[in-house]
């Protein structure tokens, strides 16, 4: 057999130099074409629920917000297992779907599922999907330097927060850009107590006042001379003098 195909190689060198040169291009195509991943993704289809709710214990976390929704998750459909845990002030379910099931699917699944869970949870607790990634993707970290010493790291957050993260949001393959340290930029107020006694003005009242003087307000349309002139009342706090101009209460002797 083999002597056959050595006597037919020799006698139709040809066609030999077709095939040959077919397999190399056949292989060329193939290293092209083929898509390869040097950490083939071998994770459960999941969707991670995080809901949060600052300064509880996980056994209230568990109650509360944990069992409802992991009871409301059970019969989403294609799901195959729902994993939970409860921690201080946060609570983590992850829904397990069935192989095969697409990502973005089962995302829209988890979130049909939570919208009916109005009324269920805790006043002010919004359970949020998490970033639409699988368990083995990369995460890579970085770090804003400012080299000429002209910048604090509240200006470098500041950076980040506004401009940075939303540049590398727009990179194919990114789910979600976390920002970690410096100082974010914030106006505090130091209550004195005695005064608020003083005066007879609750503390809530205080924190109302600077609430709504931070606003911006809409007035009517004036007309003058065949031109519009829009009234608005310009209030968004600028600087700390803006904070201390604040009206908190009258009292009238």
């Amino acid at each position: 057999m083999i002597a056959r195909i050595i006597e037919f190689s020799a006698r139709n060198i040809f066609l030999m130099v077709l095939l040959v040169v077919g397999i190399i291009g056949s292989g060329l195509w193939a290293v092209y074409n083929t898509p390869l991943d040097a950490i083939p993704d071998l994770s459960e289809v999941q969707v991670i629920v995080s809901t949060g709710w600052e300064d509880r214990s996980p056994n209230i976390i568990e109650d509360q917000i944990t069992y409802p929704i992991v009871t409301q998750l059970l019969s989403a459909p294609k799901v195959k297992a729902v994993r939970a845990s409860s921690f201080y002030g946060e609570s983590l379910v992850y829904v397990i779907f069935e192989d095969g099931t697409d990502l973005y699917w089962a995302r829209s699944r988890v979130l049909e599922y939570l919208s009916g869970m109005a009324g269920k949870l805790p006043q002010g607790v919004s359970p949020k999907l998490g970033p639409d990634a699988s368990g083995v993707g990369w995460a890579l970290e970085y770090a804003l330097i400012d080299k000429t010493g002209k910048h604090s790291l509240a200006d470098l957050r500041t950076l980040q927060d506004w401009q940075v993260q939303y540049q590398l949001r727009t990179v194919p393959g990114v789910a979600e850009v976390a920002p970690v340290g410096g100082f974010v930029r914030q106006y505090q107020v130091t209550i004195d107590p005695d005064k608020l006694l003083a005066y007879k003005i609750p503390i809530n009242k205080v924190v109302e006042q600077i609430r709504r003087g931070n606003q911006e307000v809409g007035g009517r349309v004036l007309e003058f001379t065949g031109k519009e002139y829009m009234v608005r009342g310009r209030g968004y706090i600028q600087k700390p003098a803006d904070i201390e101009n604040i009206a908190v209460g009258a009292q009238f002797d």
